[in-house]
């Protein structure tokens, strides 16, 4: 698994959900031993590209695999387990997930 994974962005608006989801995914990385960084975008443009309306967002090897939300530590590492079989983005709705405090 390590080695299928060569990059792992979480982006985000800065608002509390992003940085934690942040944290989660760092957290799920060590514990599944991958070797790859975890990064944090903040630029809003490079979250639009990924064409999603809601943030956070969790890309994996450069696809999106999250949106809109947050999930517990184990959601994650199943996510990161299970990157090459194309998950299905779970986006939440139309807006940031901090409902607009951001």
């Amino acid at each position: 698994m390590n080695n299928q994974i060569s990059s792992i962005q979480v982006l985000g608006s800065g608002c509390p959900t992003c940085k934690k989801l942040h944290e989660l995914t760092k957290e799920a990385v060590r514990e599944l031993n991958i070797t790859t960084e975890v990064e944090y975008i903040s630029d809003i443009q490079k979250l639009l590209d990924t064409g999603m309306m809601s943030s956070p967002v969790l890309v994996v090897n450069g696809k999106a695999v999250l949106a809109g939300g947050l999930l517990s530590i184990e959601k994650i590492k199943e996510l990161l387990s299970t990157n090459n079989e194309q998950p299905e983005i779970k986006e939440k709705g139309g807006c940031c997930s901090c409902g607009g405090k951001c």
